[in-house]
């Protein structure tokens, strides 16, 4: 037994040996391979459990008494970026350095910040400035350069964008400070479309007009207030053109799909009443005979 326990005691040994071999010295601070584990395996957990209490914070408490979600992700995250700052400072406190020593480092990253970082600087500076200003929150339908759909989270360096298809976009955070971005919901989430309908030349505005609202009323996807309105637009080359304007909050993320099912009853609509939609027609006029210039004598 006490050669095993003696045995024992020199594997401790040798462990601790290793454990406190110093990497390198910072003015009087030796950072040794055990600081390093320490930093490492305190970093994640600073970051797993802020991740966890800002998720917890934001579903069980925010939402609670915040109706926009926007506004709760936006201080959730903020709350975790305050929460992870002050535990690296605790951090690295614990681990025996003294932070003002830090400062030949903290050039050092700035040179690196300069040469190198700089996309990546400029990307965290924006998602600081987009959760403060909120020109953009989780969930607002938006639209940056070529990609449109929905604000699915905002991070410290880019924005995930969920498109229609069920696509995510990373889209980095100065693309929303730097670029245009249309955001379809910044006040509230009602939105107004367009709906072009034509009809023959025969057929009575009014009527016309009756039966489209009436269409647009009994869809549960647009909205009783502002009420729709059916626009006469023009008179066009085969048809009297209007525009069916109206309201939505649910159809944000599928308008063509709110468009699709409008047509169809209207249509429906308008063969129980008679009323004809048109198609484009042209008369062609075919003159017989030849020109008496291109005429010959026999």
């Amino acid at each position: 037994m006490d050669i095993i326990s003696e045995s024992f005691e020199d594997v401790l040994k040798k462990i601790n040996e290793i454990l406190n071999i110093v990497i390198f010295d910072i003015k009087g601070s030796d950072f040794t391979i055990l600081t390093l584990l320490f930093i490492i395996v305190s970093s994640f957990l600073l970051v797993f459990l802020s991740n966890r209490f800002s998720r917890i914070l934001v579903k069980r408490v925010l939402n609670r008494y915040i109706k926009d979600t926007g506004v709760s992700a936006s201080i959730g995250t903020i709350i975790r970026y305050i929460i992870i700052v002050i535990g690296f400072i605790t951090i690295f406190q614990t681990a025996g350095f003294d932070l003002s020593t830090l400062g030949l480092l903290a050039g050092a990253l700035g040179v690196g910040i300069g040469f190198g970082l700089q996309n990546v600087t400029n990307n965290f500076i924006s998602g600081i400035i987009i959760l403060f200003e909120r020109p953009i929150k989780v969930g607002d339908r938006i639209e940056v350069g070529d990609i449109n759909g929905d604000v699915l989270s905002i991070s410290m360096r880019s924005t995930t964008v969920i498109t229609n298809d069920n696509i995510s976009v990373i889209v980095p955070n100065s693309e929303f400070i730097n670029s245009q971005v249309i955001n379809w919901s910044h006040n509230d989430r009602r939105v107004r479309f367009k709906i072009p309908v034509g009809v023959s030349y025969k057929e009575d505005p009014e009527k016309v007009r009756q039966l489209v609202i009436e269409v647009a009323k009994k869809h549960s996807g647009v909205l009783n207030y502002p009420e729709p309105d059916l626009w006469f637009d023009e008179y066009g080359d085969s048809s009297l053109n209007f525009n069916l304007i109206i309201w939505t909050s649910e159809f944000i993320q599928r308008p063509n799909a709110l468009k699709s099912q409008l047509y169809y009853e209207i249509f429906k609509t308008f063969a129980k009443n008679n009323v004809e939609i048109p198609f484009p027609q042209r008369d062609l006029h075919i003159r017989s005979g030849l020109p008496s210039s291109m005429k010959t004598d026999d």
